[in-house]
């Protein structure tokens, strides 16, 4: 099983276009890596390719992934995206795959409803791009040789869809993650999660490879740095410290942070939280990174 990091930031992405913090400036610079939105690309036989979440700068990460780059006139390796929630940073990068390009557009039903309420995803022909609702806890086929199985996980419904009163421990169809299965090996990505309950961490157990939400290092970092008046909570994410400590104990292969936001010192590679981090076995993800299980 290969895995490839496509973007590694969450919404927004490094440097986030208005914002002039530290990490957004640095980025700027060069001093620390820029990221683009959350999204992998998955594959059990190097030929035939899944992305799990399309990000807004999804031609940006396909053009830098040369395994996704066409082998014909129009002939992509591509043949599946599959989306765990639907937020503008893992849904609106279907608008660049408008180009009449064939392949399979796994979600859950509830997703799938959402996505069917905007007007402008009708560009994503359905003839060339068929829906396939996909329940949860039922393995199915994403590609020749790799299984995929869609799990709830706590979350909450997309920004838009928010209204005075938000729930932020729903479990259901609004937020999973994914559980992948190729070669005997199993591996789970789940970019959004607001909290880890012991189902949870027992279906964890044992993987060979964990991408997990990595959003805000802190629960209150973004109030403290004056860039926002929610707490990662209130945004659907538990702290990456928190993730750290429950998972201490678990049996993992490899445990990799994704969907930072530009505010989370885990951004810089020189960071002490970067240093803690790696001192507790995990790793901070970053575009470009490979995973090969």
């Amino acid at each position: 099983m290969r895995i490839i990091i496509l973007g590694a930031a969450a919404g927004g992405g490094l440097p986030q276009w208005n914002c002039g913090c530290g990490n957004c400036n640095a980025a700027r610079a060069g001093r620390i890596p820029s990221m683009t939105q959350s999204s992998v690309a998955i594959s059990a036989d190097g030929k035939d390719w899944a992305i799990l979440n399309a990000s807004p700068d999804i031609r940006v990460q396909v053009q830098a992934t040369p395994a996704l780059h066409p082998t014909g006139l129009r002939q992509m390796p591509l043949r599946a995206v599959l989306v765990t929630n639907g937020d503008i940073d893992h849904v609106a990068g279907l608008l660049t795959l408008r180009e009449s390009q064939p392949f399979e557009l796994f979600a859950t039903a509830a997703i799938h409803e959402v996505l069917a309420q905007n007007p402008m995803l009708g560009a994503v022909r359905a003839d060339l791009v068929p829906r396939r609702a996909v329940a949860l806890d039922a393995p199915f086929e994403l590609l020749p040789g790799l299984t995929a199985e869609i799990f709830a996980v706590p979350g909450k419904v997309p920004l838009y869809q928010e209204g005075e009163v938000v729930e932020t421990g729903l479990v259901g169809e609004t937020t999973v993650g994914v559980e992948l299965t190729a070669n005997g090996r199993r591996a789970l990505y789940v970019p959004g999660c607001a909290a880890m309950p012991d189902w949870l961490a027992a279906r964890i157990e044992g993987a060979d490879a964990l991408f997990f939400d990595g959003t805000l290092w802190e629960d209150d970092e973004m109030i403290r740095m004056g860039l926002g008046q929610k707490t990662g909570r209130r945004m659907g994410h538990m702290p990456a410290t928190e993730t750290m400590d429950v998972l201490a104990a678990s049996a993992i292969g490899r445990r990799i942070f994704v969907h930072m936001n530009n505010s989370n010192p885990l951004t810089d590679p020189a960071s002490p939280q970067t240093a803690t981090a790696e001192a507790q076995g995990w790793q901070v993800g970053r575009d470009g990174m490979e995973i090969t299980l």
